[in-house]
């Protein structure tokens, strides 16, 4: 469900990202969903969901699992240690984050305007991947690669390191009745802490990755893309498709950290828990002697 959910937020945030700054077909976040669903169907929110679908499962089991693993390694649940930690996990994740972005950001930006395309050139996000190997090789599968890294380390970092602040202060304690609530706020706010952390970033990666979308190609490289970026549009152009970016942050994030935080406090009958020591308990769930 999130997956669907967030690709529909997703769409329109790529788009306004890539824009033709001369030939604007969007004033907005919501005139674009309304484009979109104009133009296209509802099916054109749609587009690019095949690979999200596909890797977010391998990527919450990445990123969770290292994190968790490193700050074993670490040994104390410091808010350094859980920024460490939270990096480490997003930059070893890279590996399947950018291809999938790339093919998404392929996916969403075919048929821009048209209900039916009248020339496809990828039939879903695998044949896109394929196609891409097949003409650029693995450079062109990981095309963005660099900025991805530089969003994803000090995002995640970020991410984790909000969510063990706000969990701390906002007292997550089990027997807190309104835990799952302060749960959902911390996750959601974390999730909008990373990207507006990084936002900048994902804007030229989110451009270098549309680059050769028709086969022509604007940009020589990530400087290339930022000084074009900021002569064409200005320092506004860092802020493109935000809006529909935060929009979806909240949701996703408090619903992802709730129910893994909630899940492995069930799970562990002990030990420290890696999210925060003060999450940490011996808990039984319903049912179970």
């Amino acid at each position: 469900c999130l997956g669907f959910y967030s690709n529909e937020f997703c769409h329109p945030q790529v788009r306004l990202q890539v824009q033709n700054v001369n030939k604007p077909m969007y004033r907005g976040t919501f005139h674009c969903f309304q484009s979109i669903i104009r133009q296209e169907s509802m099916l054109g929110l749609y587009k690019g969901i095949g690979s999200p679908m596909m890797g977010l499962t391998f990527i919450n089991a990445i990123v969770f699992g290292v994190q968790g693993n490193t700050m074993r390694m670490l040994g104390r649940d410091t808010p350094l240690n859980q920024f460490l930690a939270g990096a480490s996990a997003g930059a070893i994740q890279c590996v399947i984050c950018c291809p999938m972005e790339l093919a998404k950001t392929r996916m969403q930006m075919q048929g821009t305007g048209e209900k039916k395309s009248k020339r496809k050139m990828y039939k879903n996000s695998l044949d896109c991947l394929v196609r891409i190997y097949n003409k650029e090789g693995i450079r062109g599968i990981n095309r963005g690669m660099v900025t991805t890294l530089v969003r994803e380390t000090p995002g995640f970092g970020v991410y984790f390191l909000a969510y063990d602040v706000l969990t701390r202060s906002l007292g997550c304690e089990p027997e807190d009745p309104y835990m799952i609530p302060k749960l959902l706020f911390a996750g959601g706010m974390s999730g909008i802490a990373s990207w507006l952390s990084t936002y900048p970033v994902d804007v030229i990666k989110s451009r270098l990755q549309a680059d050769g979308v028709g086969g022509v190609y604007q940009y020589n490289g990530i400087m290339d893309c930022v000084r074009q970026s900021i002569q064409k549009e200005g320092w506004r152009v860092f802020t493109r498709g935000l809006t529909s970016t935060l929009l979806r942050a909240f949701p996703v994030n408090a619903t992802t950290f709730a129910t893994v935080t909630l899940f492995l406090m069930y799970m562990r009958e002990g030990g420290d828990y890696v999210l925060g020591k003060h999450l940490s308990i011996k808990l039984k769930p319903s049912g179970l002697t």
